[in-house]
């Protein structure tokens, strides 16, 4: 079972990600939060493999929470608002993904899905001007790559294509948990937090 908080100030909305989730037979919603501080708190205590995070809520916002749950579950944010300053922010802060609430309940299934199995995914709206705009703006060189050993560089290479753990194994010849080890040390080494920064970070380099 994928465990699942959901994080949202809109009663209504929070309501009707549940609703969706909850429909799935591989995923169980497991706490619900109105607010920042809510989600931190609960996210430390129940350890879920997914927070569905809004970025604009009170008390903590979602890319300050985001921040605050590195290494302890994959954040997914799920918002109204695709302003620059909010996913720029938000994968920062170490997302595992972007969302727009217009995404239709089939596509945010799946997306809860390949954040779970250790995917990242942008709204397709939002992709092509934040490709751009890291890619202008990266203060990362290309000669940092220079700490990857050659299978790493290979991973980082997979996973800017978009690959999961399984796929990059079929695609380099090892086993699942030899890519998952490969693509945490590669993610330590360049100092990022998820699989979208590093397939950022490729893509300006």
């Amino acid at each position: 079972m994928i465990r699942v908080l959901v994080a949202d100030d809109h009663a209504a909305v929070r309501a009707g990600v549940v609703l969706i989730l909850q429909g799935q037979p591989d995923i169980e919603v497991v706490a619900e939060a109105a607010d920042g501080e809510a989600a931190v708190a609960s996210a430390r205590d129940l350890r879920p493999d997914v927070v569905l995070m809004d970025i604009r809520m009170p008390r903590l916002d979602g890319i300050s929470a985001t921040r605050e749950l590195s290494g302890i579950a994959d954040v997914l944010i799920l918002t109204t608002f695709d302003l620059d300053e909010y996913v720029f922010g938000a994968l920062r802060a170490g997302a595992a993904g972007f969302l727009l609430k217009s995404t239709d309940a089939d596509d945010l299934v799946q997306a809860v899905r390949l954040v779970a199995r250790g995917d990242g995914l942008i709204s397709p709206s939002v992709t092509r001007r934040l490709i751009t705009a890291f890619a202008e703006t990266s203060e990362r060189k290309p000669r940092d790559l220079a700490v990857l050993t050659p299978r790493e560089r290979e991973v980082l290479a997979c996973v800017a294509r978009g690959l999961s753990n399984a796929e990059i194994a079929r695609e380099l010849d090892m086993t699942e948990a030899t890519a998952k080890t490969h693509v945490s040390r590669m993610l330590g080494k360049l100092g990022l937090r998820s699989r979208v920064q590093a397939a950022i970070l490729y893509a300006g380099t």
